[in-house]
């Protein structure tokens, strides 16, 4: 069995439990209340420009040229595909820099993306690609969910949301990720594969509190 496939048959009853998450499952219906959807923006671009520096990170630790261009790749889609879909909702939703700029970081937030930089700072390149493969291959999924709601594709508002995660583009980029984790983690040890098993589940639960803190608009989060 490939390392992958043993952290994706760990994960996955808690990424599958995002499906009928409230927030997650009213983007696919098209029910979620526009406010929730922008508190999640502000914060999920706040997350985004911390989930580029775990990547730039693995730029620092590669030693091949061809892992350091695959690492700038990532950071590429990260800050202009992925980030994208992000600067069109914020300019629908008249959220402007300041705003951004004003907005506290919530406490889950802050503490996961914290998390995946210490993890990419200590640990090696195997551990920093699990930690983020929690994010892209759960939003994958969540992307195929999404597909099979009737009319999901079809709202005017969230339609360019599903249309992301379900691109062939973004597919092909979890699909590399997940490559780079089994090529990293080539002759670990039991030990050191679960070690990578704590780092998917911790950061799967992480995903779970983020869409809670969405869904309740940071109420939640207590500092």
């Amino acid at each position: 069995m490939n390392v992958s496939q043993r952290l994706y048959e760990k994960a996955l009853p808690i990424w599958e439990s995002y499906y009928q998450h409230p927030f997650v499952h009213g983007i696919a219906d098209g029910t979620l209340p526009v406010e929730k959807f922008q508190f999640y923006m502000i914060q999920d671009h706040k997350y985004l420009m911390q989930y580029a520096k775990v990547f730039a990170l693995g730029l620092i630790k590669a030693d091949q040229e061809s892992d350091m261009r695959l690492f700038s790749g990532l950071i590429t889609a990260t800050l202009d595909t992925e980030n994208a879909v992000h600067q069109s909702y914020l300019g629908k939703l008249g959220i402007t820099r300041e705003l951004i700029d004003a907005t506290p970081m919530c406490l889950n937030n802050a503490s996961y993306t914290n998390y995946m930089i210490s993890i990419s700072f200590k640990e090696g390149l195997a551990e920093l690609m699990t930690a983020v493969l929690a994010c892209s291959w759960s939003y994958k999924l969540i992307g195929d969910f999404m597909e099979t709601v009737p009319g999901s594709k079809d709202h005017p508002f969230y339609r360019h949301w599903i249309e992301t995660y379900t691109s062939e583009g973004f597919r092909t980029c979890n699909d590399q990720m997940i490559e780079l984790v089994d090529r990293f983690s080539a002759g670990y040890t039991e030990p050191q594969l679960q070690r990578l098993d704590q780092i998917i589940l911790d950061c799967s639960e992480y995903e779970d509190q983020f869409w809670d803190m969405a869904w309740t608009l940071g109420t939640m989060d207590m500092r």
